[in-house]
């Protein structure tokens, strides 16, 4: 409180000497004119009445700071504020954002922004702190000297964030510092312009959550579908299987047997895993032969499956099902429609940094004959998107010379990290 008070008498002390050798330098000068000398009282009137006034205005000073920064420290009082801010963006995002904030300033002009040396320069009409009123002009405080502020802000770039010098000053020499006072007017800019970022920056930031937290939920909506695909079984292919059971039951008990044996295998495949989302590309592998010997069963010679997945491959992490989808379509869209049936290909492979596996088949193709809605493929490929980002892909192209090869590429990290670790 102390330090405070003398920091205020030596400011209002500063001011008042700065004027009073004004003065005397003004009297000395009157009094040096013949006649004029004669007439002392104009000139005390005006010594007394400009000190009076100087000090009057240097208080107003004081009382204004005091109750915008609600303190009268050196710092708080100063005609020229000088700002440190540290801005967590990248020095382009950083300048865009400062360029922003100080073009919303109040009484705004000229602004000179420079994005390739991340520079703003501008000027700000000094606001009347106490109102117009016709004593004012009496006041020795506004008589020279031009009724603006000025800032200069810079961004220096730094590895992931930009640092902002800001000053903020009157628009006058800094000598002029001893005979007028800002009113509090540069402190306000100073503090309007970092509470501007502050506030961008909070803003900023509160989307990003709300970005991360709606991508969230939609990847968890995403997933509860998928898991609901995970754990449903096509009724219409449980309820043809047990029929076939049932007639081979009678006329061929070994095919029955066997028919319901790859249904018990295909069933356990197929109940969901609440504990691990992913499963393994053998896993993957045996629920869809599972389903495919069911098929060559029911549909005899017309199937044919051919499998070419090295057993290194088959502990590939593999999203659950996505296989199965795959499988699926080779049988509906390619096989069933054909007559004579066809073959179905399985194959892994090693591409660079992924593991590619694919399902082909010389079905019908791309004939148009067959119909169906893609929402197979469609949530093959938004699951590949949540999970991996852009390092996995789902790829469909017309196999030659007939049918349609579709292929998975997920990245080979996983299987290297985790083959390392056995």
């Amino acid at each position: 409180m102390f330090k405070s008070l003398l920091k205020q008498l030596f400011f209002v002390l500063r001011i008042a000497i700065a004027w009073g050798a004004l003065v005397l330098l003004l009297t000395a000068l009157y009094s040096s004119v013949p006649w004029l000398r004669e007439f002392e009282a104009p000139m005390l009137i005006f010594a007394f009445g400009t000190m009076a006034l100087v000090i009057a205005g240097a208080f107003s000073h004081l009382h204004r700071v005091r109750l915008i920064a609600g303190r009268t420290d050196g710092d708080a009082i100063s005609n020229r504020q000088r700002r440190l801010v540290e801005i967590p963006l990248e020095a382009g995002e950083a300048f865009d954002l400062l360029d922003a904030a100080i073009r919303e300033l109040p009484g705004i002009q000229q602004v000179q922004s420079t994005r390739d040396s991340l520079q703003v320069k501008a000027k700000v009409v000094r606001p009347n702190a106490w109102g117009e009123h016709p004593l004012r002009r009496w006041n020795p405080l506004r008589w020279f000297g031009l009724p603006r502020n000025q800032l200069q802000a810079t961004v220096t770039p730094g590895e992931d964030s930009g640092r902002v010098t800001l000053i903020c000053e009157p628009e006058n020499p800094a000598w002029s510092d001893m005979f007028l006072v800002d009113d509090g007017t540069n402190y306000e800019n100073a503090e309007a312009i970092v509470r501007a970022i502050t506030r961008r920056i909070g803003e900023r930031r509160r989307n990003e959550r709300a970005d991360v937290a709606q991508t969230s939920a939609q990847k968890e909506l995403t997933e509860a579908k998928l898991q609901l695909l995970h754990a449903q079984v096509e009724p219409h292919f449980l309820y043809n299987t047990l029929a076939s059971a049932q007639l081979l039951v009678r006329s061929d008990p070994d095919r029955a047997e066997a028919m319901l044996g790859h249904l018990i295998q295909y069933l356990r495949r197929s109940l969901p895993n609440a504990d691990d989302e992913m499963s393994t590309l053998g896993a993957e592998l045996e629920r869809a032969l599972a389903y495919l010997e069911i098929l060559a069963i029911r549909m005899g010679d017309r199937l044919d499956v051919q499998v070419d997945v090295p057993e290194t491959l088959r502990s590939t992490p593999l999203p659950a099902m996505m296989l199965q989808t795959l499988v699926e379509n080779a049988i509906k869209h390619g096989l069933e429609p054909r007559t004579g049936g066809g073959v179905v290909w399985l194959r892994a492979r090693r591409d660079g940094d992924g593991i590619a596996v694919t399902v082909a088949d010389n079905g019908e193709g791309f004939t148009g004959k067959t119909s169906g809605s893609g929402i197979g493929l469609k949530n093959v490929r938004e699951r590949l998107r949540l999970r991996y980002g852009f390092d996995a892909n789902l790829s469909v192209i017309a196999n030659f010379p007939s049918g349609v090869a579709a292929t998975i590429t997920v990245p080979a990290t996983a299987t290297t990290e985790r083959a390392n670790h056995v």
